[in-house]
């Protein structure tokens, strides 16, 4: 017998197997669903999506100090969204984000906070504990990474910035990117 033929001999007791048994998934599967609905997070996807944006090319950036608890996201405020992965391959993460910036369009502009200790970072400013991490960790803002956040990208409000806090990420990013 052939290579070929026992290939097709192979190939056909799987199908057989599988057409028989009414089901291609192992038995250990048969109490799970077949397909899990997956929920997008806000910001994830659509005209309301979290998108990277190089801080390099963006002019005439003003940055304001206006915190405001109406459901929008407001400069000084930290809200959280959907972040893309720095690979930038689809994949990312509902995160909390510090809004530095709007614009009259209703755009904002954000950098993305991290409880990873990164102190002595240049890409990082600490901004200590606060009340949007639920476990009280200290917090660090990238400011090498900047985001545009529109009030539909936004899963929530969580808290704001003092405006010491504020200003130390303001004059982070205005002395890297030339903001005002």
């Amino acid at each position: 017998m052939s290579d070929t033929s026992r290939f097709l001999t192979a190939l056909g007791r799987v199908v057989r197997s599988l057409l028989g048994s009414g089901s291609a998934r192992p038995p250990d599967a048969a109490s799970r669903p077949v397909a899990a609905t997956t929920t997008l997070s806000p910001g994830q996807s659509g005209p309301s999506a979290t998108i990277e944006v190089d801080p390099r090319q963006l002019r005439r950036v003003k940055l304001g100090y206006a915190p405001s608890r109406d459901a929008d996201p407001d400069p000084g405020e930290v809200v959280w969204t959907w972040v893309p992965y720095e690979e930038n391959d689809g994949r990312g993460k509902d995160r909390p984000v510090v809004i530095v910036a709007a614009s009259r369009a209703g755009d904002c502009l954000a950098v993305q906070l991290t409880s990873k200790a990164h102190d002595g970072d240049r890409d990082l400013v600490a901004l200590g504990d606060g009340a949007w991490d639920a476990e009280g960790r200290a917090s660090w803002a990238r400011i090498d990474r900047v985001f545009r956040v529109r009030a539909g990208g936004m899963r929530r409000e969580a808290a704001s910035l003092d405006a010491e806090r504020f200003d130390r990420v303001a004059a982070a990013l205005r002395a890297r990117y030339g903001w005002r």
